[in-house]
């Protein structure tokens, strides 16, 4: 059972790494790509509902914004009824960055799927949201300071 985890954990590094490489003709960094396209496909998020959405803790979601707002990627803007509510957008430049990481996940999904039917990679997609969903509920168990029993 295992070993499934392990693979998912080996892809997920591999194309992680890749990203890295060619994003910095962007000019991001370290997983930038992933905040900057949450924020870009949920314009006016809030900083904790994006920390939730990718599955990290507010410090490193907030280090995150901070670097992709002074690259000029993203502004805060207030909220229209509580101005201590700061929303996530794109700017122009944010959104021509994700034309070009559009680009690379779709060259990432044709490659990394080749060779499976249609059917195939919705069961695929199927088991991985199960999988996810397992998951997420020990995570909002230990964010909230519980420990898992083994």
């Amino acid at each position: 059972m295992r070993e499934i985890l392990r693979e998912v954990g080996m892809i997920a590094r591999a194309l992680d790494s890749i990203s890295n490489v060619e994003f910095k003709e962007i000019e991001l960094t370290k997983g930038q790509y992933l905040y900057l396209v949450r924020i870009y496909e949920n314009q006016g998020i809030i900083q904790e509902k994006l920390a939730e959405m990718l599955k990290v803790d507010r410090t490193t979601t907030a280090r995150a914004i901070q670097k992709l707002e002074s690259q000029g990627f993203i502004e805060k803007r207030d909220d229209t009824i509580n101005k201590r509510i700061k929303r996530l957008f794109t700017t122009t430049k944010g959104d021509e960055a994700y034309s070009f990481l559009k680009r690379e996940a779709d060259h990432t999904d044709k490659v990394a799927l080749a060779g499976l039917s249609e059917e195939e990679k919705e069961t695929l997609l199927h088991y991985l949201q199960r999988v996810r969903k397992n998951v997420e509920i020990d995570w909002d168990f230990v964010k909230k300071g519980n420990r898992r029993e083994y």
